[in-house]
């Protein structure tokens, strides 16, 4: 079954290519009565645009959504949310000279193996800018989550070798990390990336970097034993979006060198009023860990404790400078891709990642919520 949908009881639906006429998402499963309309959607998308700054791709882009179903008098009546997103600055004489050709890092020759033919048009479905899609259905999400008290942010944590000082990922505010253009809530990290990013550029190359997501608010009982786990979910989540190829959570790769007494994170009481995510024989209990070396996944159940991921993204495939590859013939050629593109993937990253996080969690959450004992 073709892969162009995501969820269980909140499930979107995408299509369209980055050089078409643009992009649809169906969203079902979202409860009716929600206050709903374009301008809720806009400041996500707006950190997700290209043409923002100067260190990221200069295509000019409104992505401006049109609600088509689903709202009504301005409040979602719980039938499928349309939503549509026209292209207006596409230039795909660009891509004329790669249809024969295949882009080193691209997904031009895995497509042709599984289709036989591929849209060439800057990478067609395998696109990022498909990601207006999911950024708009977060937007969505997230305003669910708020409602139970859930809040969902991520940062750039680092690009290349220049790493962001973040002593507590839970204190992070918006504020902190849209202050500058680089989205890292470190100034001196940020000018620091900045500075390499834009060298990198001068240089006709590019960067890759790791992005860093944290969700507070989540009650316990999240998520599913097994298969449908709340980290397993997250990760294909997280490793679906374009250019992302490693994930962890928690202490991640730092538990290979630990022991078991050292990784374990302790129960102790916790102050305040009992998680309204608990049933009996827990609904007055209040319980916490001394650390979050878990991040906040038991089991693959949330523990009610922050939601800490992390994830790699690889530096852009696509460069001005010559690369060797070879045609479809098998034929060995050079090529020089040309297009508008990222020197760096890291400043739009960070929406469409907290956009994956949040659209795990509602669905998790509304999951939860059918399964409340009688």
């Amino acid at each position: 079954m073709p892969g162009n949908s995501f969820g269980e009881l909140f499930r979107i639906t995408t299509a369209g290519v980055s050089h078409g006429p643009g992009y649809v998402v169906i969203i079902d499963g979202c409860p009716p009565g929600l206050p709903l309309n374009e301008e809720d959607l806009l400041p996500d998308l707006r950190r997700r645009r290209p043409g923002q700054s100067k260190i990221v791709t200069q295509r000019k882009e409104e992505d401006l959504p049109e609600i088509w179903s689903g709202v009504f008098e301005g409040k979602t009546d719980g039938t499928s949310i349309g939503i549509v997103f026209r292209n207006t600055d596409q230039r795909s004489h660009d891509y004329g000279d790669i249809k024969e050709k295949y882009r080193p890092g691209h997904a031009d020759f895995t497509f042709d193996a599984k289709y036989g033919f591929r849209d060439y048009r800057g990478g067609g479905r395998s696109s990022a800018r498909e990601t207006v899609c999911r950024v708009a259905a977060a937007a969505i999400a997230k305003k669910l989550l708020a409602q139970q008290g859930m809040q969902v942010l991520g940062w750039v944590k680092q690009v290349g070798d220049v790493q962001a000082d973040i002593p507590d990922p839970t204190a992070v505010t918006l504020e902190q990390v849209e202050a500058n253009i680089i989205r890292c809530p470190d100034p001196a990290a940020a000018e620091k990336m900045i500075a390499l990013i834009d060298a990198v550029r001068k240089e006709q190359d590019s960067i890759g970097g790791i992005s860093e997501l944290v969700a507070t608010g989540v009650p316990p009982g999240l998520g599913e034993p097994v298969f449908d786990k709340l980290k397993a979910d997250l990760a294909k989540a997280l490793l679906s979006l374009p250019a992302v190829t490693a994930f962890e959570y928690g202490a991640g790769f730092g538990v290979a060198t630990m022991r078991g007494s050292q990784n374990n994170d302790i129960f102790v009481p916790k102050p305040g009023a009992p998680s309204g995510g608990l049933r009996p024989p827990l609904a007055s209990v209040t319980i916490g860990t001394e650390t979050n070396r878990h991040g906040g996944m038991l089991g693959g159940i949330s523990s009610g404790e922050p939601v800490v991921c992390r994830v790699a993204i690889k530096p852009t495939s696509s460069l001005p400078q010559p690369q060797r590859t070879v045609n479809r013939r098998g034929e060995p050629t050079e090529i020089v891709t040309k297009g508008r593109h990222d020197p760096c993937l890291l400043p739009r990253f960070v929406p469409m990642g907290e956009a994956m996080l949040a659209l795990v969690l509602v669905d998790h959450w509304l999951r939860w919520r059918a399964q409340c004992a009688l």
